[in-house]
């Protein structure tokens, strides 16, 4: 397993509210672990909301008492849970001081354990799989268009350029009873994923995301490579992004 992230200003903000974690070696009980979250919030609280779910869940993580876990299942368990401490405190914090009142942060986090992704996931930033001529979303977006594809009001072509795309239905730290999403796939035939902020997604389309990812360059240049097409289609958010190749060799 290779990995690289890189997380960016974008062209248009003055300041990074996205952070960015990646351990391809044993962190805690956890065979590897990888995070990206994008804060929300007046003045610096988004980045203190991002940065504090890092801490608070890695914490959680390397202080618990379990022994290393083989299994998804037990895997699955910590990362939610893990997700759960995060938005408490960041929940706590967040009521503590006015400057940081409505901070929250996404929080999309995965571990990888033999064939199998293990998901804690809240708000829209991503995780996706890619294969050699496959790209899949294996989040789902806690967004009011993302609700609209649901129920069949709006196409997901549409959802892409809709004028309420980036309001967010479920935030960690807005709220002391936010859920996590808990998830875990099968990545059979999958050789890369991608974990991401919107400020690329709402730059670049999955194909060209496929594309980028699928090229034969080190993880580095192709998180590079990422960010640069973000930009170069106008860079209106904080770019943020971790490649995980699961199979292949070393560049």
């Amino acid at each position: 397993m290779y990995a690289a992230g890189l997380t960016a200003v974008g062209l248009v903000r003055n300041h990074n509210e996205d952070v960015i974690f990646y351990s391809t070696e044993s962190f805690g009980p956890l065979p590897n672990f990888f995070v990206v979250a994008d804060g929300m919030g007046g003045h610096n609280a988004g980045e203190v909301a991002s940065a504090k779910s890092l801490e608070y869940s890695s914490n959680f993580i390397l202080e618990s008492k379990k022994s290393k876990l083989t299994n998804p299942e037990d895997i699955l368990d910590i990362l939610i849970t893990a997700a759960m401490q995060a938005n408490n405190s960041v929940f706590e914090l967040s009521v503590s001081k006015p400057a940081y009142y409505g901070m929250g942060t996404t929080f999309s986090a995965c571990s990888i354990i033999g064939n199998t992704i293990v998901i804690a996931h809240i708000g829209d930033s991503r995780i996706y799989t890619i294969s050699p001529g496959n790209i899949t979303q294996v989040t789902t977006d806690h967004t009011y268009v993302e609700e609209m594809v649901k129920a069949g009001k709006i196409t997901r072509e549409e959802a892409r350029s809709h004028s309420r795309r980036n309001i967010l239905t479920r935030v960690l730290g807005c709220d002391s009873l936010t859920p996590a999403d808990g998830t875990t796939y099968s990545l059979e035939g999958v050789n890369s994923i991608l974990l991401c902020s919107d400020g690329l997604t709402d730059m670049i389309s999955d194909e060209d995301i496929m594309e980028i990812i699928n090229q034969n360059t080190p993880p580095k240049a192709r998180a590079e490579a990422l960010v640069s097409a973000a930009n170069n289609n106008g860079g209106k958010d904080n770019i943020s992004v971790i490649i995980i190749d699961v199979k292949g060799e070393a560049h």
